[in-house]
């Protein structure tokens, strides 16, 4: 069976209600939602960037079962951001005591939440103005620490509240900082 194509006019708008709607009865889709309500349909991951994608995700995993300081999602997770917007990014991760704060029901859905911590990884098809847009979008939503990788041109661009974006060309590892203490995340396996 071939996937029909889906058009959706920039004049069409979805509520946060409609969007849980709609992702609700659509989860083989990657949907996600601008503050304006304008509706985002994305193509899935390649299986190249896909295994990229889990190779970080499982560095982080690894690091938080280790030090017990938040709790770790992966691509597929939305949040409801405080702007509106329903984004679901690479990688991210939420303080422990930010994630506990909320209710079970609030866990449950689309937490009402921005990331600590996200990271947007580069696949053939995402524009890197889009994905740079969806950074500041982390940044005005009050997350801590956002890194950008771009697998084509190898580098890492690093987004810190308040500061300007640095720009790293071909770095081996990238470190947590003091949001994810002790973190070092081995680029090794996402350049190959």
């Amino acid at each position: 069976m071939v996937n029909p194509t889906i058009i959706i006019p920039k004049t069409f708008k979805v509520s946060h209600e409609q969007f849980k709607e709609l992702a609700a009865v659509n989860r083989d889709l990657r949907l996600e939602r601008t503050a304006t309500g304008e509706l985002i349909v994305m193509p899935p991951t390649g299986s190249d960037t896909g295994n990229r994608n889990l190779n970080i995700e499982g560095q982080l995993w690894l690091w938080n079962r280790q030090t017990k300081l938040g709790v770790v999602f992966d691509s597929s997770t939305g949040f409801h951001l405080p702007n509106g917007a329903n984004r679901s990014p690479d990688a991210s991760w939420v303080k422990l005591e930010r994630w506990e704060a909320l209710t079970p029901k609030e866990r449950e859905g689309f937490a009402p939440i921005c990331p600590d911590f996200v990271v947007e990884l580069r696949s053939p098809s995402d524009s890197i103005e889009t994905l740079r847009a969806k950074m500041r979008e982390y940044m005005e939503n009050k997350a801590s620490l956002g890194w950008l990788i771009d697998r084509k041109s190898r580098k890492v661009e690093i987004y810190r509240q308040g500061r300007e974006v640095e720009v790293l060309d071909n770095p081996t590892t990238l470190l947590g900082e003091d949001v994810l203490p002790g973190f070092v995340l081995d680029l090794s396996e996402v350049w190959s």
